[in-house]
């Protein structure tokens, strides 16, 4: 089971439930990797809802290798992702939230 509280999402893929994890790590080659601007320019094209697939996939893909996974993006190209585009999305959008969450003032 994924721990929201430790910035982890659930995602199954091709029938198989994966956790995912935006860790330190995977946010350094996520932000190498991206086109253009910034983790923060990233984190701004979510709220505002001008994200693209490749967007999607680079989250889906850093989050796998923070939990553990060793596979590329080409591999995830003919992958069944649950609930399609919109799950992948939603899951990418979730990490996001999840790595950059402030903790709870009162915890």
């Amino acid at each position: 089971m994924a721990n929201p509280w430790a910035g982890e999402v659930a995602l199954v893929i091709d029938g198989k439930r994966r956790v995912l994890k935006l860790t330190l790590g995977a946010l350094a080659e996520l932000e190498a990797g991206l086109a253009e601007g910034s983790l923060v320019d990233l984190v701004e094209r979510f709220e505002a809802g001008r994200f693209s697939t490749r967007d999607v996939l680079m989250l889906i893909v850093a989050g796998l290798r923070g939990g553990g996974w060793q596979g590329r993006a080409s591999d995830l190209m003919q992958a069944e992702i649950e609930g399609g585009p919109m799950g992948a999305a939603k899951a990418a959008a979730e990490l996001l939230a999840r790595a950059f969450a402030l903790p709870d003032a009162g915890a």
